[in-house]
């Protein structure tokens, strides 16, 4: 996409957002940054336009897993979606949450990693939302020995680790129900 139709589309979030912010009552700011820079190794999640919220009230972003800033980000991509590519994607932070939540869900991959390659057996990760299964899969990718594969419908779904060759059958869903490392 050109520069101009992110810059153009920054504008709407910019728009909607200072309503829903003014509407809300909210003690937030916010920066959108169009093509920002990334940290080396991160260019796989690189957004064509981060949001970023700082202020008293940024803590409520994030309370609860980060349930009302990916809110915000699913109402705004709803809103201005249409104006990206199918590979070019919006992302909200507040608080470096997004960092910790990758960073936790890193440091979650390489111990179910290590269970897995000790007992043999698959490492059921609750459910869990396409982008920490995206940062769950890349994070074991580069071991040989391990395959991971999304399962499961809709809220249920869940990312399994096995090992490569595991030919038995498919292991049962935490019976929590909850996303990994996530308290409620």
């Amino acid at each position: 996409m050109a520069l101009e139709d992110k810059i153009e589309a920054a504008k709407q979030i910019n728009e909607l957002l200072a309503r829903i912010v003014k509407l809300g009552g909210f003690r937030v700011k916010y920066r959108i940054a169009v093509d920002p820079p990334v940290t080396e190794g991160e260019d796989w999640e690189r957004p064509a336009i981060l949001v970023d919220f700082a202020g008293p009230d940024a803590g409520l972003l994030v309370a609860r897993g980060g349930e009302l800033l990916r809110a915000l980000e699913m109402v705004t991509m709803e809103a201005v979606g249409d104006m990206l590519e199918d590979d070019e994607r919006i992302t909200f932070d507040a608080l470096g949450f997004r960092q910790a939540r990758s960073d936790e869900l890193a440091m979650a991959a390489q111990v179910a990693a290590e269970k897995v390659r000790t007992s043999g057996m698959p490492y059921v990760f609750g459910p869990m939302n396409s982008r920490e299964r995206r940062v769950v899969h890349l994070a074991l990718r580069d071991i040989p020995e391990l395959r991971t594969q999304s399962e499961g419908e809709g809220s249920s779904r869940h990312l399994v680790v096995y090992p490569k060759d595991y030919k038995g059958k498919a292991p049962a869903m935490p019976a929590s129900g909850r996303p990994m490392g996530r308290r409620r």
